[in-house]
């Protein structure tokens, strides 16, 4: 399946960058350079990795240990990295992630336990106040 990745096969920047185009590109897919503003489209263009310059296998990896519940210090050593650097980074992945996770669309029956449902009073909470 193209959604799964087996992070051994992607240690170094070419598997990564394969593993990126094959997962974002299908086969016939061109890249194209731009006649109008002259710029170059590659596999990262648009991506949470593009312009930043770690190798590409780095924040894989780092994703990989996210996955793990790593805190950030520890990435940051097993990375080699400043925490500084693996925290921004850290907090712009997971907005990435967030960002593409599909909206969950409950159906069928729903239960609740141990819920109290109000309606009205709104932006009046004096109306909501226990009486005594």
């Amino acid at each position: 399946s193209h959604n799964i990745l087996n992070i051994k096969g992607i240690i170094d920047d070419a598997r990564c960058f394969c593993a990126v185009r094959e997962l974002r590109w299908w086969p016939e897919r061109q890249r194209y350079h731009c006649g109008n503003c002259n710029g170059y489209f590659d596999d990262l263009t648009g991506t949470i990795f593009q312009g930043h310059h770690r190798a590409l296998s780095v924040w894989i990896l780092c994703l990989y240990f996210m996955g793990l519940n790593l805190s950030n210090s520890q990435i940051a050593r097993e990375l080699e990295l400043n925490i500084s650097d693996v925290q921004e980074r850290t907090g712009q992945l997971r907005q990435g992630v967030v960002a593409r996770k599909p909206c969950v669309k409950l159906h069928g029956e729903v239960e609740c336990d141990e819920v109290y449902v109000l309606a009205g009073h709104k932006g009046q909470p004096k109306a909501v106040q226990k009486k005594p």
